[in-house]
């Protein structure tokens, strides 16, 4: 398929005064709806506050950047050349994570100065971004950028604090005061601040490239940009092999980059309820469009996954493990039930430093061989640093053997080194028709727009902590679709057969299980945003749920329509989204029991077949109890639905 103009309305025009206010060194900038303002100050330096309706949300806050060791902006900016954009705008994604067509519409500021940079803003109805933009001809090294944070009131913030600039970002949210957060403390992003009881402010970043990720630490009166610097040296960490690193050292500046460019979007969401933030798209719009000139083989789908239960099969007449007649079960298993692929994970290669060759039991090519006789792909699983000493040549091998994507994992840094790999990851992977998906990886930050064979991110707390901890709670799975989900699609690995009430949970390694019902794990596939969904437990397991399992295997990844019904942060979700002419709804709560109400008033005129997972009456006891019935509905029906302590709900919707 040749590449589609992506943008089908676009209008640039000069907003009205209503849209923006202009003073002497002071402007104002209106969202589309007119209830969210931006004030920006130029005067003595580069401040702005943001109102969303009569609600002051950040008081103040400053931008600056260091170049070559000097203030870009400094204390007196000078005047600004003012343009004014009206962006409107609609654009279809490759891989439609939340809807297959996306509205782009804001009010836009551009603010040029002499000194050969500009501050651009955007107002959308969800939120605001700005970003820096340069104009010189020579390389520049950026020493810091700068942004200050100041807020109105003493916010509750869902908080992801990190130990260290190296991390998987794989953090619990801490909820505290901001006021109760340690000074010098720091967080990866995203970061969500409650404002009211129901309104929040999420913060993060779009379209980073050749830059450092951002972190943010709190400061006596607020929180202020974090930045990795340049990596100069670094090495394997003692006993970890090529898995984890040593920084030895690393430079006194953040970036050295072409002079002539835009930097990444500081983005904040603005959201009235807890739905909106399900609901944004910001990251996704204020990415950079598509680069691919061929997008048919990017294909979407569910995948078997081995190493979350071990391999642990049973019934069979060999010996499970990391050998050819395990994955062929596997790719048995995935061809009935209609997944497209499989993962080799660790253990497939001689070692996982020499990843062209295979461990002894492992034969790629007649798994590749065997798994298209099946209509079954193979993506295989590597570290980072392996990958990176000989990339063009591993993935030439990795093309020739027919395998359909790349897991790359530990890559556990943001410096601007690693935010290129990822790029380069991406389009050498896209040369050769692979799909990524990323592991020990920071969030989405825009990547998966310009390449959208980057399908999967991981960069949060996932399911696989069950098999050590004890953190992956109804709880964490209910706070995770209004955080980090926000920025995009994430790899959390659903799926458990064996479920487990809150006071009989327990970490096992290799014969893992999850917290909360049966039908939470199920509505997963519904609420979770991921187009390269996993079925985590072992084939054994679910050909003993075949119930269960056949329900998994119709959720599709992608969705044409999606609608947020009920939320609240960490506590419960009740969602409704489209697959061409189905719909799929799912519900998950917190370890409390809930009831909803779900009005089915979104489905267009008729009669409709649902099928229902729902919690047993016993799972309050017993979380592997569920009931699957059927019934036949119309569009003008309420459900009233009941969902056991860290229970869940789900329904498919067909037209009759």
């Amino acid at each position: 398929m040749k590449k589609i103009q992506l943008i089908i309305l676009l209008t640039a025009v000069l907003i009205p005064g209503s849209s923006l206010a202009v003073y002497a060194g002071n402007y104002e900038l209106l969202s589309p709806d007119g209830r969210i303002k931006v004030n920006i100050s130029s005067d003595r330096g580069i401040h702005f506050s943001v109102t969303r309706g009569d609600e002051l949300i950040v008081r103040d806050a400053s931008a600056d950047m260091i170049l070559n060791g000097m203030p870009l902006a400094g204390d007196v900016p000078g005047k600004a050349r003012v343009k004014t954009i009206r962006i409107e705008e609609v654009f279809k994604p490759v891989v439609p994570v939340k809807s297959s067509s996306v509205r782009n519409e804001c009010n836009e500021l551009l603010l040029s100065f002499r000194g050969r940079y500009a501050i651009r803003f955007r107002a959308y109805d969800d939120g605001i971004a700005y970003r820096f933009e340069t104009s010189f001809r020579e390389q520049l090294v950026i020493d810091q950028e700068k942004l200050d944070l100041h807020f109105a009131g003493d916010f509750t913030a869902y908080y992801p604090e990190e130990e260290s600039l190296q991390s998987h970002y794989e953090r619990t949210y801490q909820v505290k005061t901001l006021s109760a957060v340690g000074e010098g403390s720091f967080c990866s992003l995203p970061l969500l601040l409650m404002t009211g009881e129901e309104s929040s402010m999420l913060i993060t970043e779009a379209d980073l490239y050749d830059y450092p990720g951002l972190f943010l630490e709190k400061k006596e009166d607020g929180l202020a940009a974090k930045f990795p610097g340049v990596v100069l040296e670094s090495v394997p960490r003692d006993g970890s092999g090529d898995r984890n690193e040593t920084i030895i050292s690393e430079a006194d500046y953040i970036a050295m980059t072409a002079g002539s460019r835009t930097f990444p979007w500081r983005v904040f969401v603005l959201a009235d309820r807890a739905a909106d933030l399900v609901e944004s798209d910001m990251v996704l719009k204020l990415s950079s469009p598509l680069t691919l000139d061929e997008t048919g083989w990017i294909k979407p789908g569910k995948v078997a996954w081995d190493w979350w239960n071990a391999l642990n099969i049973h019934g069979v007449d060999f010996e499970s493990g990391i050998n050819n007649n395990t994955y062929k079960y596997y790719i048995d298993f995935a061809a009935e039930y209609g997944l497209e692929y499989i993962i080799l994970d660790e253990g497939w290669s001689e070692s996982t430093t020499k990843i062209m060759d295979c461990a002894e039991d492992i034969n790629v090519r007649e798994l590749v061989e065997y798994g298209r006789s099946k209509n079954v792909g193979v993506i295989l699983w590597v570290l980072w640093k392996p990958l990176d000493m000989d990339m063009e040549k591993i993935l030439d091998l990795y093309r020739e053997w027919g395998v359909k994507g790349i897991k790359v994992d530990f890559m556990q840094r943001a410096d601007q080194y690693m935010v290129n790999y990822y790029e380069r990851v991406a389009r050498e992977a896209a040369r050769r028709e692979l799909l990524v998906d990323y592991h020990g990886a920071f969030k989405p930050a825009g990547l998966r727009r310009a390449y959208p064979n980057v399908i999967n991110y991981e960069g949060f707390k996932g399911m696989e902590n069950c098999k050590w901890s004890a953190d992956i709670t109804p709880e964490h799975d209910l706070t995770l679709p209004f955080t980090r989900m926000v920025a995009g699609p994430m790899d959390f690995t659903p799926g458990a057969m064996d479920n487990a009430t809150e006071e009989n949970f327990a970490p096992r390694f290799t014969r893992p299980m999850s917290q909360g019902t049966r039908c939470h794990q199920v509505a997963m596939y519904v609420l979770y945003e991921s187009p390269l969904q996993m079925l985590s437990d072992t084939p054994s397991n679910y050909y003993r749920e075949r119930e269960t399992t056949d329900f998994i295997a119709r959720i599709p990844t992608t969705w044409d329509e999606s609608k947020v019904l009920h939320a609240r942060v960490g506590d419960f979700l009740v969602m409704a989204r489209r697959n061409d002419e189905s719909w799929y709804l799912g519900a998950m709560t917190d370890w409390s029991t809930r009831e909803f109400e779900i009005d089915l008033s979104f489905l267009p005129e008729g009669s409709y077949d649902m099928e229902i997972m729902e919690d047993g009456i016993n799972a309050d006891k017993i979380a592997k109890d569920y009931i699957k019935r059927k019934e036949q509905v119309e569009a003008s029906k309420k459900l009233s639905i009941k969902l056991a302590p860290g229970g869940g709900w789900a329904a498919i919707i067909t037209p009759r």
